[in-house]
């Protein structure tokens, strides 16, 4: 077991001299290998859309990887932090929460260039407001008349989560 300590104190050393900062455990032998690396934020820079044959696409523009995406059916939309009603026209709403992420920079500065609340005409998609860059989180909303269908993905280079809105039944694009 002393050689195991002497081993990871010069190792210690080493790494103190090169200039990497490293913490090595007293059992360094037994640790699994941990990234001593924060896992980073992604940036949300801009979100966008456009129609199609037989449904709306809503693209939200990403720097760095897509953080994980969660897509829920809310019966309103809210301001995250003031928890204000957002003033989006629509009977149904998509909450695209993204989290680790933001929309401004290290400085607070935004990095954002989409809608922060913008009505749109198209068959399925009637609206999109960005609702939150809280803590760690940012929020879209999106506003539609009919119940919507959907579907998300993600799209690499450059990446971007996705969400296909189908056409409500009888729709003629």
């Amino acid at each position: 077991m002393h050689h195991r300590h002497v081993l990871a104190a010069v190792a210690a050393g080493i790494l103190s001299i090169a200039g990497i900062g490293a913490t090595i455990p007293a059992d360094a032998a037994n640790t699994p290998y941990r990234s001593a690396t924060a896992p980073t934020t992604a940036l949300v820079v801009n979100a966008r859309w456009g129609g199609h044959a037989t449904f709306d696409r809503l693209v939200i523009d990403v720097r760095g990887a897509v953080p994980p995406v969660t897509v829920r059916q809310v019966a309103a939309l809210y301001q995250d932090g003031s928890g204000q009603k957002v003033p989006l026209a629509g009977k149904y709403f998509l909450e695209i929460r993204l989290s680790p992420a933001a929309a401004h920079d290290g400085n607070g500065k935004s990095v954002y260039q989409g809608p922060r609340l913008l009505k749109i005409h198209l068959p399925a998609l009637k609206g999109v407001a960005l609702t939150g860059d809280f803590e760690g989180v940012v929020t879209i909303g999106a506003a539609f008349d009919t119940k919507p269908a959907y579907k998300t993905f993600r799209l690499h280079g450059p990446e971007r989560f996705v969400v296909d809105i189908a056409h409500p039944v009888g729709c003629r694009a």
